[in-house]
């Protein structure tokens, strides 16, 4: 649609107005860019690149603002040309649709639009202009037409943008104000139009609330009810549409539409002028009838169903839709008239507008629908004497209570039956009255046994429909009240049964109401568990508590439904809050040590409950402490069972946590568990003293090994180590002497933990410095049974080692592994070779020259082990060291004249060489040196340099 310049003689006096010269050359290219619009508007110009150039331009000119009128005014004629100029492009395209592709048609219409876009922009800058009669109303139909088209386009984003511009160009003007048609059109046409778009991108709320919005600018118009109500059916359709799980929600969100729709439809008949305008409107509203039936069937409300078939069938209407017949009889069938139905039926075998498959399914619903034929026509003859004679509540109950007591299979539909039956108003009226008190509790009595049992039998659904019509018989008296409150909280039992977990909420809220107990508060309890919101939850076990007839069993049984829910957190909370109760004496539903117990074994399901599982533990032990053993374990094999299983788990955590290298909290367990495991200890020594010893000497390597992680240990972790060592040692030393009594006592120390005490020990009495009681211990440890010449060399090489060496330790620990290796029947010459390496190193290294002689005896002593071994006994490069290291000792004294002292050197170090295999050439040499030497010595005293031996 083209659109006319302005041009009034108000506009023609604002053109002698003064200009910006500055926006002047930018309006003269937006021009000259427009021209070239209208000039090739039949050509193939790339409109792209022209919008492009357009929209450039139309940023500069905005840098100008504000503009003069006279500009303003240029702006508008050229926004008209502009958008006079895509009409002319349109028409053409729309010649040139029918010979190209539907590709390069969207592309040239999305061309056009965005050329049609900075029309519109264009006068939303030059914005009011001196003369112009409701320029926001031209600007925003410019925006409107631009959305319209970028809709179509499904480009919802602009057409989005577009909408919402022209929406808010009118937003400031009261639509009661607006007398134009053409106005009062656009802002209904408008809304419609961002409605469309809205509900395009999803926005379903917005959609519906324009629509809703649209209904304050409708102007008497039949035409504008008829396409408001048609657009209210459209959302309908498309909520049936869609599929999805929520499809209760769908419907009524459906339903909710169509009902608009009919509204609109039912005011748009006074504004009908025409007959033609009245029919339309008269078959658009069957047409919402005819959906909003279809609706009604799908939620099974089969009332509604037969009301709007009804209305579709009134005379005045007299709609023969085939589908009309269908719905009526489901319906009927769904309300159980079956004769109304079979009417239907019939019916439709005479309407040939009916396709047969459609006839054949309502046949076998009709059929399905109409069995047990036997409990159907008692209920059918009893409502039917309702409506004939008097019926006394009496007869009501002994109907009812054959039903329910029917013998064979079936039970279920008789249930089900019976809930139709009972919840009769006409049925229910029967039971009225005080007169009728003790008819109403036998009715009651009936319907609680049979939902009773139907829910022993896990039919949940049968017994909650059941339970809600026994609750017809209650009357809503204050005497009823904890009786009304029992059946909410077991329709609550049953749709926790269901898993239905909002309505199960609803009826506990319900029994809260009437009658607050711990009882509902523990199934508000057990619906937050299976909600799995374990927050609410927890709260609601400090509600349980509040409740003025709350014991700790509940507690429980609350850590007990969280433990079958997996919710450990919950678990571990219900059974903290009950630990709580322990100290006030009262009776508890069991025994301490259980609770601990149980609450150690929930948080080993889930890893990093270690310090949660160190606490508990601890707890344990100092609870035992203060209420006594036996008050707390109990007695017997019981007591021992109890204290063994945490002293074990405790032992394992620390072992297990010691190999994940978590040393801190490694030494917290071990320590704990020594102190379980001595709780355990009958008499001076006894199989448990062994895992007290072992924990001790644990805990110790634990907090040194910690060093690594956290720095040096603390004084006070150093004295603790020294207790705990110093309980270790005494345990250690009664083991001992009970082995040597041979007393029958099965209680051992592997060696290992012995050699880790002594290593230990020395560690900690390294860090007080206390070289002494280094000595000490490792002497009494080189004394005992256990002690072996490996351990003693363990020992020797850690002294000599590490940042606090204690050399007369190590020289002391090696000396004495070396006895012991010589004087074992086959000696490893392996381990003795090192050994006297570390103790020739060890000696001439922090010796020195004080202890010559010392080091010559080890040479010595090295030379009389050697003596009579096989070749190949004692290793060849250990045998070839010592006589290198002895032969190359004589350098220095021969250099200060002091053959004695050489002479003594390479006597021992040819003595040893002569004893290693492969030291021939070695040997010769040594002896060809010593000739020399000789010879030299008879001429002179000193000479040249001495050549050393070396072996690698």
């Amino acid at each position: 649609m083209r659109i006319a310049e302005i041009s009034t003689p108000e506009l023609r006096r604002s053109q002698a107005d003064d200009q910006s010269p500055n926006s002047c050359p930018v309006l003269s290219q937006i021009e000259s860019l427009i021209m070239q619009c209208e000039e090739d508007a039949s050509s193939g110009l790339k409109l792209s690149q022209l919008a492009t150039c357009l929209r450039q331009s139309l940023a500069r000119l905005s840098q100008f603002t504000p503009l003069a009128n006279s500009a303003k005014l240029q702006i508008w004629k050229l926004s008209y040309r502009l958008w006079n100029a895509c009409v002319d492009l349109s028409n053409a395209s729309s010649i040139r649709s029918s010979f190209s592709s539907p590709s390069s048609s969207i592309a040239a219409a999305e061309d056009q639009a965005m050329l049609r876009h900075v029309s519109a922009d264009m006068l939303s800058l030059a914005g009011e202009v001196s003369g112009v009669a409701s320029p926001e109303f031209k600007t925003a139909f410019f925006y409107y037409k631009i959305g319209v088209m970028w809709h179509n386009l499904q480009k919802f984003d602009q057409a989005s943008s577009c909408l919402e511009k022209a929406t808010d160009l009118l937003s400031k003007i009261d639509p009661r104000m607006v007398t134009d048609t053409g106005q009062r059109k656009l802002l209904l046409d408008l809304n419609i139009a961002r409605s469309q778009t809205a509900w395009e991108v999803s926005d379903h709320i917005l959609a519906v609330t324009l629509l809703n919005r649209a209904k304050s600018f409708m102007f008497g118009s039949s035409h504008q009810y008829k396409a408001l109500a048609s657009q209210y059916l459209v959302f309908g359709k498309s909520v049936l549409s869609i599929n999805n799980e929520n499809k209760s929600q769908n419907f009524k969100e459906a339903l909710k539409l169509l009902n608009d729709a009919l509204d609109l439809c039912e005011k748009g008949f006074s504004t009908a002028r025409t007959r033609q305008e009245t029919f339309d409107l008269t078959a658009l509203k069957l047409k919402i009838l005819r959906f909003m039936a279809a609706v009604h069937l799908q939620m099974e409300e089969y009332e509604s169903v037969i009301k709007c078939v009804k209305v579709l069938r009134e005379p005045e209407g007299g709609d023969q839709h085939p589908c009309l017949p269908v719905l009526a009889m489901k319906a009927w069938l769904g309300l159980g008239k079956y004769p109304e139905a079979e009417k239907e039926l019939k019916g439709m075998v005479v309407n040939k507008g009916i396709p047969e498959g459609v006839w054949v399914s309502a046949v076998e619903a009709y059929f399905q629908a109409v069995g047990t034929a036997g409990m159907e026509t008692t209920k059918g003859v009893f409502l039917g004497l309702l409506g004939r004679c008097h019926v006394s509540a009496g007869a009501a109950v002994r109907v009812i209570h054959r039903v329910v007591t029917g013998g064979g299979e079936g039970s279920r539909i008789r249930a089900k039956v019976v809930a139709d039956l009972v919840s009769d108003k006409r049925v229910v009226a029967l039971f009225a009255g005080d007169e009728a008190a003790k008819d109403r509790g036998a009715m009651h009595a009936i319907l609680w046994n049979c939902a009773a049992h139907h829910f022993q039998s896990k039919d949940y659904e049968t017994s909650a429909e059941v339970f809600e019509k026994s609750m017809l018989y209650v009357p809503h008296d204050m005497e009823n009240r904890v009786l009304r409150a029992k059946s909410f909280r077991v329709l609550c039992l049953c749709y926790l049964g269901l898993s239905q977990l909002d309505r199960a909420n609803e009826y506990i809220d319900e029994a809260e109401k009437m009658e607050p107990n711990i009882a509902s508060a523990f199934l508000k309890f057990k619906i937050h568990l299976q909600k799995e919101d374990q927050d609410r939850a927890l709260s609601q076990i400090q509600a349980m508590k509040t409740c003025l007839d709350f014991t700790p069993d509940f507690l429980l049984l609350a850590a007990h439904e969280a433990i079958a829910c997996h919710a450990f957190l919950v678990a571990v909370a219900s059974l903290s809050n009950l630990l709580g109760f322990y100290a006030s004496g009262k009776s508890m539903p069991t025994a301490e040590v259980v609770v601990f117990r149980t609450l150690v074994t929930i948080l080993t399901n889930d890893a990093g409950n270690e310090p949660e599982i160190l606490k508990y533990i601890k707890d344990a032990h100092s609870r035992a402490s203060e209420v006594g053993p036996d008050c707390f374990f109990g007695k017997g094999e019981v007591a021992k069972r109890e204290v063994k299983w945490f002293a074990a788990t405790s032992w394992n955590f620390g072992i297990k946590l010691g190999k994940t290298k978590d040393y801190v909290l490694s030494a917290e367990f071990l320590r704990v568990a020594s102190e379980l495991y001595g709780l355990l200890v009958d008499g001076p020594v006894d199989e448990n003293s062994a895992m007290i010893v072992k924990s001790l000497i644990l805990t110790v390597s634990a907090m040194l090994a910690s060093e690594n992680q956290k720095g040096e240990i603390l004084d006070i972790d150093v004295k603790l180590g020294v207790e705990l060592l110093d309980r270790a040692g005494k345990v250690l030393k009664s083991i001992s002497s009970r082995m040597q009594l041979d007393d029958g006592q099965n209680v051992n120390v592997e060696p290992e933990f012995h050699i880790l005490y002594t290593l230990n020990s020395y560690e900690i009495y390294g860090r007080m410095n206390d070289k002494k009681s280094q000595y000490l211990i490792v002497e009494n440890f080189a004394s005992s049974k256990a002690c072996t010449p490996a351990n003693l060399l363990q020992v020797g090489l850690t002294a000599c080692q590490g940042p606090r060496p204690n050399h007369e330790v190590s020289f002391f620990a090696l000396n004495q592994s070396l006895s012991e290796l010589i004087s074992s029947p086959s000696p490893d010459y392996t381990t003795v070779a090192l050994v006297m390496r570390k103790l020739i190193t060890i000696t001439s290294t922090h010796k020195g020259d004080t202890d010559d002689d010392g080091v010559y005896n080890l040479y010595k002593q090295a030379y009389r082990i050697i003596v009579g071994l096989k070749g190949g006994e004692f290793p060849v490069e250990e045998g070839k060291w010592l006589a290198t290291t002895a032969w190359n000792r004589a350098a220095i004294p021969i250099r200060l004249g002091h053959f004695d002292s050489a002479n003594k050197w390479m006597k021992v170090g040819l003595e040893i060489a002569g004893l290693v295999p492969g030291m021939e050439i070695y040997k010769a040499c040594m002896e060809d040196f010593v000739n020399g030497l000789e010879k030299k010595v008879g001429v002179r005293m000193c000479g040249e340099n001495q050549p050393q031996m070396t072996v690698a």
